[in-house]
């Protein structure tokens, strides 16, 4: 009850607090359904209570704030709905619809008691705010811009957006080295840390996009790593501004954000996506599979088909090898024979040719003589007719027998001298027929004589296998043992 205290009427603050309850309580005897941003949760593990956080926001601005009760019992059954509906549970940074009563405690203040919560509401908030990025993607023009660059054909330098701690980053960097062990397959990473999730991820995973901007020509591509999640995890992915600068970055993204649900709109203005790390790891090496398939085929038909090409050609050499062994040897054998005969007829022409010319050489002085005393002969009978036609002439005649006498011996002395010329010349000639038959001039030719015990052979058959055999040339000698083969 209230005092009187110098003529004013006093109240405790324990009276106004229960007249504010009371009040409270006649206003808003019923529970009401809400519509809040879950700022922070603040649950306690030692109690299993909850004391949420209630804001909204316009234009980023709390334009009001309260703070709220979720007792255990209904925090579980609230939680369990949630991990049921959304696969995630009850979290900071989300829109909800809650039913709440409004109590006043006079130790603790005013707080909705909250006594539900509809999952179906903030996964349609989720879904309102994706729509509403597509939307303004496509109008903009931007929604397949990352996804008309160029990816390389082997993507080896790859720019990393994940959290090192993060099972989905394991993953995906063991496929990879794997790759590398098994396969030897060659990859560079860096890792560009951020926050996957929560409303400071999209500012984080901004942040670091426009790191690997200014160094985008070191890299091949961006993969952008989660592990596994729920749709309200994902929610920072239909961000407009993230999903933005994805679709404007100038070299491919690809993620792997770890879900299995509806793609975010992230995922689906990048360049490729998967529903796992592990998953876009392995697309990854699907692209060195496809190259390198066909390149080992194609070595493989390669060496096959030189393979057979050297058989080809070795069988051929072989056979070309067979057949000239064979032609060559007929050849030798042939000119070995060819060689044989002519030495055969050299020596009997050379033997011939020598008798014959030392006859011709012995006769010829003789020749000569005769010659000049057939001529002398003559012009003596000549000379003794002359004398007696000068007896019986007178001595007119006398005088012209004379001066006939004169020719006739002029003419003497130069038929003697002509005839002797013609058999010089005729000297000459046989004599350079000899020195072309002489022996060293014809082993200067190339002819060679071969012996055997000292005799010149002119057939094959003159030989015996393992006989010693001396070869004369036109400069020394060759001594040869016949080969059993020849």
């Amino acid at each position: 009850m209230p005092e009187e205290i110098s003529g004013k009427t006093v109240f405790s603050l324990y009276e106004v607090a229960q007249g504010i309850r009371a009040t409270l309580a006649k206003a808003y005897p019923n529970s009401y359904w809400i519509k809040a941003e879950l700022n922070k949760l603040n649950y306690y593990p030692h109690s299993g209570h909850c004391y949420p956080e209630l804001v909204e926001k316009r234009d980023n601005k709390i334009t009001a704030q309260m703070r709220s009760n979720l007792w255990r019992e209904d925090y579980r059954r609230i939680n369990a709905a949630f991990i049921q509906l959304i696969n995630e549970p009850l979290k900071d940074g989300i829109k909800i619809l809650l039913q709440a009563k409004i109590e006043f405690h006079p130790e603790y203040g005013l707080a909705l008691h909250i006594l539900d919560i509809d999952p179906g509401y903030t996964l349609g908030d989720l879904e309102r705010e994706k729509q509403e990025s597509i939307k303004r993607l496509k109008e903009e023009g931007l929604f397949t811009r990352n996804q008309e660059l160029r990816m390389p054909l082997l993507p080896q330098r790859i720019a990393i957006i994940s959290v090192e701690s993060s099972n989905g980053f394991a993953d995906f960097m063991k496929v990879m080295e794997n790759a590398t062990t098994t396969w030897g397959y060659s990859f560079f990473h860096l890792l560009f840390p951020s926050l996957l999730q929560g409303d400071k991820a999209v500012d984080s995973i901004l942040q670091q996009l426009n790191q690997i901007k200014k160094v985008a020509k070191h890299f091949d591509v961006v993969a952008i790593i989660r592990g596994g999640g729920g749709d309200i995890g994902l929610s920072c992915y239909n961000n407009y501004k993230l999903a933005k600068q994805i679709a404007l970055f100038p070299i491919p993204v690809i993620t792997g954000i770890g879900h299995a649900t509806n793609q975010t709109v992230s995922e689906m203005v990048a360049f490729e996506n998967a529903i796992t790390p592990t998953k876009l790891a392995e697309l990854i090496i699907q692209r060195f599979h496809n190259f390198s398939i066909p390149v080992q085929k194609a070595e493989e038909k390669i060496i096959d088909k030189s393979k057979r090409i050297l058989e080809e050609e070795r069988a051929k050499l072989k056979t070309a090898g067979k057949l000239l062994v064979s032609v060559f040897g007929r050849v030798v054998f042939n000119e070995r024979a060819q060689i044989r005969q002519g030495i055969k007829i050299l020596c009997l022409q050379t033997g011939f040719i020598l008798k014959t010319n030392k006859e011709a050489i012995a006769g010829i002085p003789k020749q000569i003589g005769k010659g000049t005393e057939y001529l002398l002969g003559q012009q003596l009978q000549q000379l003794e007719l002359t004398t007696r036609a000068m007896h019986r002439g007178g001595g007119v005649k006398l005088k012209d027998s004379s001066q006939g006498l004169i020719r006739l011996m002029n003419q003497l002395q130069q038929m003697a001298i002509l005839g002797l010329k013609e058999n010089r010349l005729a000297l000459q000639a046989v004599e350079k027929n000899l020195e072309n038959l002489r022996p060293e001039a014809v082993l200067k030719r190339g002819y060679s004589i071969t012996r055997v015990d000292g005799k010149a052979i002119t057939n094959s058959a003159e030989v015996n296998p393992g006989d010693l055999i001396c070869t004369t040339l036109h400069q020394g000698e060759v001594i040869s043992i016949v080969n059993p083969s020849s």
